[in-house]
């Protein structure tokens, strides 16, 4: 029989799981069993697909649950995430798109397509101006941000990371797209979806000094900078000799901060960013989370493109 503790997980599991995705900003798409996420502002252009899926709806069995697994995985059959990304498109209309993913490194490489990729490619951003290309990050703590140029009908999706933010992955995204497409940052429109917060992020001492050497405003996007150099005050309490002292506490780092942070140094007005502040952590019930299910986890997806035809409508199989 199941444990009290098995059946309160699933008590708070049912009653969470009919909270909205939608907020002030933002506004939820459901269909099928799915739930996307979807902005307000890029919604309302004609010439733009866009949206950010969660967790439920889907084909693929994770802890005795049905999910919306877009990620391929060891624990998950291919044909599951290949029906998946079939519903999900669907639901956004998008089943005339050509999915463009990439292999994700935690780097600040980003890829201009021009035309549906033909093998898989390799880095953290992508950007176009084709009509029939759905640009797609996969996520599950890391942070997902959509750009799109209402002015020049482009649009971008970046993976950032904590080494991506840190090598300014958003900043070199909108610098590919002022050079490819005459963008102006302040024309731009960003979205940084669902993604593990400042609340649950821990990271060590030695990422807050890499943070704090690259951006002089760092110090407000942890809850306490600490870099490992100040002194140890409980080496006094533990009695034990220098070089034995207990490391350092780690830190909380809030991503989504950092990068909006980016992208308002980048140009863009302030009024056209917005944040989710739903955290991957917090939200099992609606998110996947890497950190917090210890690795075996699915993955989120967000996309964006540009309305079009003639383009294969085949899924990327990367």
């Amino acid at each position: 029989m199941p444990t009290n503790s098995a059946k309160s997980t699933r008590s708070l599991r049912r009653k969470k799981s009919g909270c909205a995705l939608a907020s002030k900003d933002w506004t939820e798409r459901k269909a099928r069993g799915l739930r996307i996420l979807q902005v307000c502002a890029l919604a309302k252009i004609p010439w733009l697909i866009h949206g950010l899926s969660s967790r439920p709806g889907g084909v693929s069995e994770l802890g005795g649950e049905k999910v919306l697994n877009l990620g391929f995985a060891e624990w998950d059959a291919r044909e599951n995430v290949l029906e998946n990304r079939r519903r999900f498109q669907s639901v956004l209309h998008a089943e005339s798109l050509t999915l463009c993913g990439l292999s994700q490194i935690h780097s600040d490489v980003v890829q201009l397509f021009n035309a549906p990729p033909s093998v898989s490619c390799r880095g953290d951003a992508s950007t176009t101006n084709c009509p029939g290309l759905l640009l797609a990050v996969q996520t599950a703590d890391c942070v997902p941000i959509l750009l799109a140029d209402p002015k020049n009908r482009a649009v971008a999706a970046v993976h950032a990371g904590w080494r991506g933010t840190l090598q300014r992955i958003v900043a070199k995204a909108i610098g590919k797209m002022q050079m490819q497409f005459g963008t102006k940052p302040a024309h731009l429109l960003a979205a940084i979806g669902p993604s593990i917060g400042g609340c649950c992020y821990e990271v060590g001492t030695e990422v807050a000094s890499e943070f704090r050497s690259q951006f002089p405003n760092a110090s407000v996007w942890f809850d306490e900078l600490r870099t490992g150099d100040e002194p140890n005050p409980l080496q006094w309490l533990n009695m034990k000799p220098p070089g034995h002292q207990p490391p350092p506490q780690n830190v909380l780092l809030d991503l989504r901060k950092a990068n909006r942070a980016q992208l308002l140094d980048a140009g863009l007005r302030a009024q056209n960013i917005v944040v989710s502040d739903l955290c991957t952590a917090c939200r099992r019930d609606l998110l996947f989370s890497h950190r917090k299910e210890a690795g075996t986890t699915g993955r989120l997806m967000s996309v964006i493109g540009i309305k079009g035809s003639g383009v294969s409508s085949s899924p990327q199989k990367s």
